[in-house]
């Protein structure tokens, strides 16, 4: 999904950037070895990538999910919001870095319910706190806990709610081309 508004003002470059996202580019460069087009265009306003790279760190090292599980989560709220880009970033760490089994990836980004239950039941309450704005009813939470999961797993649902949130709709609006690292994973709405 694309904004049918899309934002003109020119994406820094780790060359020009200001002060502010200069670190943030370098901190890309030295993790991922590139600068994604994601992070340029999210730099146009550098606190919206600060707080973004610094929300989605922190997700990613204390929530306390095993890094498929996280990948379920981002990739579900990602599609709910129907960001092209996200979709084919976190499809390919999914693959390559996470350990999402095949199947549960294949039917996240064809919108089916995923086999393993434990991550079938993860992404169902992601999708609930997604699609009732963070209000689920007591069933959906007593159905996500019975999986094992616990109320601490709600509250980092709620960060990484709001860090796709971020990226989801920068995307909508700046609409960055796809990096070369996740074009094989290229999906659409």
């Amino acid at each position: 999904m694309t904004a049918e508004y899309k934002i003109t003002q020119t994406a820094p470059t780790l060359e020009n950037a200001g002060s502010d996202a200069r670190p943030l580019f370098e901190s890309a460069l030295s993790a991922l070895g590139f600068v994604p087009e994601m992070y340029r265009h999210m730099a146009k306003a550098p606190g919206l990538l600060s707080t973004y790279m610094h929300g989605y760190d922190q997700f990613r090292a204390h929530s306390g999910m095993e890094p498929a599980e996280q990948e379920v989560i981002l990739l579900t709220i990602s599609r709910e919001n129907g960001c092209v880009y996200c979709m084919a970033a976190h499809s390919m760490l999914a693959d390559k870095v996470s350990n999402v089994p095949e199947e549960a990836l294949k039917a996240l980004r064809e919108g089916n319910e995923i086999p393993d239950e434990r991550l079938a039941a993860l992404s169902r309450f992601t999708r609930a706190m997604f699609q009732t704005r963070g209000t689920p009813g007591r069933s959906e939470v007593q159905a996500f806990l019975d999986c094992g999961f616990t109320e601490s797993h709600i509250m980092q649902i709620i960060l990484a709610l709001a860090v796709k949130t971020l990226s989801n709709y920068s995307n909508h609006l700046n609409q960055p081309d796809l990096d070369e690292a996740f074009a094989r994973y290229r999906w659409d709405t």
